[in-house]
């Protein structure tokens, strides 16, 4: 009984973490980029990082959105929820706006 309690909750708390995963390398890739972008902003810089997910939608109503801030200029991106193999592509054009596909 114990187990058809159990397996539901570890499942769930996987699919949590493949999410925190997720937001980790994109924040990480944001940076990157970011840097890449004060040291040449004369063209857009962009960086690939492999989906973790197994569930087509966040799990966590919180997590979904990446806070950037360019020249000052604070703003919120969506990110959309991908399914393992895909990845996903953080970019940051010459103009400053950054992106999460």
């Amino acid at each position: 009984m114990l187990v058809a309690i159990a397996i539901p909750v570890f499942t769930s708390q996987l699919e949590k973490s493949r999410e925190a995963t997720d937001l980790a390398n994109i924040r990480s890739a944001y940076a990157e980029v970011v840097t890449e972008y004060l040291t040449d902003s004369s063209k857009g810089h962009s960086m690939t990082v492999a989906a973790q997910q197994g569930k087509t939608s966040w799990q966590n109503k919180d997590n979904g959105k990446l806070i950037t801030q360019v020249d000052g200029t604070e703003k919120t991106v969506n990110v959309p929820a991908k399914v393992k193999p895909s990845t996903y592509k953080v970019k940051i054009t010459k103009s400053g706006t950054v992106s999460v596909e």
